[in-house]
Order: C-alpha cells, then structure tokens, then sequence
C-alpha cells in the first residue's frame, strides 16, 4: 500500500455476508481507522460495519469515484461475489495494514 494519495474503493461489511458499505477514499488506512473507531456518524457506525472484506486502488480519484458509483448500483449478490472472489475466507484485510483483529462482535478483542 502506498502511503501517499492512492484513491481506492472498498467494501466493508458487518460480518461474513452481513451488512455491505461501498466507499471510496484517497487514504484508506485513514479512512478503515475513522470506520472502526466509530469517528463517522452515520450508517457504518449505527450498523457496526468495520471489516474491510474488499479494495481495489485507482491511478485517480475520477477512477475510483466512477467504480465505486457502478459498484453501488449493483445488486448484493454481485457485491458479494466480489469478495468472494477476491477474499473467499473474508479476512479482515485491515490486518495486513496492521489493525487489531476485530471479534465477531466488531470490537478489538479483549486484553487481558
């Protein structure tokens, strides 16, 4: 991932086939941290939608607004089948940018 402007599109759901958000951002590490804080008012936060089960970066942001707008207009299945394709063990690929590993109740786990 880069660390400078990389526009991107990413679904986030709530769980395993569960709620889906399609978004779009020029800083997706800042942006899944604002969505997994809760930093947001608004539909992520009032349906705990903060597992990054999808992204796809874009050379611009006219790119990746445009896919991320076509993505919206599809139905759930093919939404789902993305990820599917993409991620069939729905990680939370948040993990690999380094976040905690949320439990299933979208919250870090526990320390102890």
């Amino acid at each position: 991932m880069r660390s400078t402007f990389a526009p991107a599109v990413y679904l986030l759901t709530s769980r395993r086939n569960g709620t889906l958000y399609v978004g779009v951002t020029s800083d997706l590490v800042k942006r899944v941290h604002q969505h997994r804080m809760g930093l947001v008012a608004g539909f992520t936060r009032d349906y705990g939608v903060k597992f990054l089960a999808w992204f796809e970066q874009h050379g611009t942001m006219d790119q990746a607004i445009l896919r991320e707008k076509r993505i919206k207009k599809w139905n759930r299945a093919w939404k789902l089948a993305l990820i599917e394709r993409a991620n069939p063990g729905w990680r939370d690929l948040a993990e690999d940018f380094g976040f905690e590993p949320l439990t299933q109740a979208g919250s870090p786990p526990a320390r102890g």
